[in-house]
């Protein structure tokens, strides 16, 4: 039986112990770890249109970047130093969802992405730092990563990249397959490929609290209705005309003040936001539908999954779809949120009315299979 990703470290001490504190090196983290996908299958996928890929190249002391969809044939004539990312791999890789479960102790609400990279001998992104969390998990091949708490950010100017200009490392290891190392945001680090070399990149989103706010307003604006206008019955004869008066600083303050929000506000923004798709996620509705006794009698057999894109979470009363909000009936609640948990159920007797309902609009929109 494979020991668990954290090897000796039980969940509860890494989260206490390291969890955006420090860094932390797990040898042997997943015993026999080979790959997920080829480079091959991995430059394949760069060459699709749904798909977020980059290409990293160092030429003459010189930076680069590119973005997919790219060509399969110049990226194998590529020589030199560079490395090729890709972005989302979970949604389109079914055993990528096996491996980020070795996650689970930390919430899906944090989780981003799974990325995975390839750079043959010396290729990499450059030293950098990251706002958000990371687990970097070797596969083929071997990495070296040199890392430092350094305060300097500065940054190589006019690089298309966010390259650290001074960076000075303080550890360094060299990663093989199965080896992983986690970072917690912030942390200056630098990995450079030995030989051909595949590097899984498990990342957490730490959205910033400018996004959130920014997010949150456009949210409200939706949503809250305030009655009446601008009015100034005691508006007096100004002596500058083009002057923007106290007093209309003053009413229009108090009008401001009337945008409240409370806890259920904040809940449900935060469902929707934290499973909004990204811009370049779409759903694929079934060709030929099931009807929805067919669609039922098939689910009451052999189970029902997400979709490798779709994400749900739950919030007391309400279950979040991929930016939908529903209301999490009682007689509902232990199948679906059983469903957002593990991403897939099999159902063990009949199938509650409401749950079917919304499992089978789900379905017709694609979200689950």
């Amino acid at each position: 039986m494979k020991k668990a990703i954290l090897g000796e470290l039980s969940p509860t001490k890494f989260l206490q112990k390291y969890w955006q504190k420090k860094p932390l090196l797990i040898r042997n983290a997943y015993p026999g770890f080979g790959d997920l996908l080829t480079k091959e299958k991995l430059i394949s996928l760069s060459t699709k249109n749904e798909v977020q890929s980059r290409l990293v190249q160092y030429k003459q002391k010189q930076w680069s970047l590119s973005y997919g969809p790219f060509k399969a044939n110049n990226l194998k004539k590529l020589s030199g130093t560079w490395a090729l990312l890709v972005q989302d791999v979970n949604h389109f890789i079914p055993q990528a969802q096996t491996l980020l479960k070795e996650f689970n102790f930390i919430p899906h609400a944090r989780l981003d992405d799974l990325m995975v990279s390839f750079a043959p001998n010396g290729g990499g992104v450059g030293p950098h730092f990251d706002s958000y969390d990371v687990f970097l998990l070797q596969g083929t091949g071997k990495r070296v990563w040199q890392i430092s708490k350094q305060k300097d950010q500065t940054l190589v100017p006019n690089a298309p990249l966010r390259i650290l200009k001074n960076f000075n490392p303080e550890q360094e290891w060299l990663l093989e397959p199965g080896d992983m190392l986690y970072l917690p945001p912030n942390y200056a680090h630098h990995g450079i490929a030995v030989g051909d070399c595949m590097t899984y990149s498990i990342g957490f989103r730490a959205p910033s609290h400018q996004l959130l706010i920014n997010e949150f307003l456009m949210y409200l604006q939706d949503r809250l209705e305030l009655p009446g206008i601008y009015s100034d019955p005691d508006l007096k004869v100004h002596a500058h005309p083009a002057e923007i008066s106290t007093q209309m600083i003053q009413k229009i303050s108090s009008v401001l003040k009337k945008m409240t929000f409370d806890k259920k506000d904040v809940q449900h923004f935060l469902g929707r936001f934290l499973t909004e798709p990204k811009s370049h996620v779409f759903f694929d509705p079934p060709k030929s539908p099931l009807t929805k006794i067919k669609f039922l009698n098939k689910i009451s057999k052999s189970g029902i999954h997400l979709d490798l894109k779709s994400q749900l979470l739950f919030s007391k009363d309400c279950i979040f779809m991929n930016g939908e909000t529903y209301s999490l009936k009682s007689l509902m609640k232990k199948d679906l949120i059983k469903l957002a948990d593990h991403r897939e159920i099999n159902f063990k007797g009949a199938i509650h009315k409401n749950t079917a309902d919304l499992l089978y609009e789900w379905y017709l929109n694609g979200y689950v299979v």
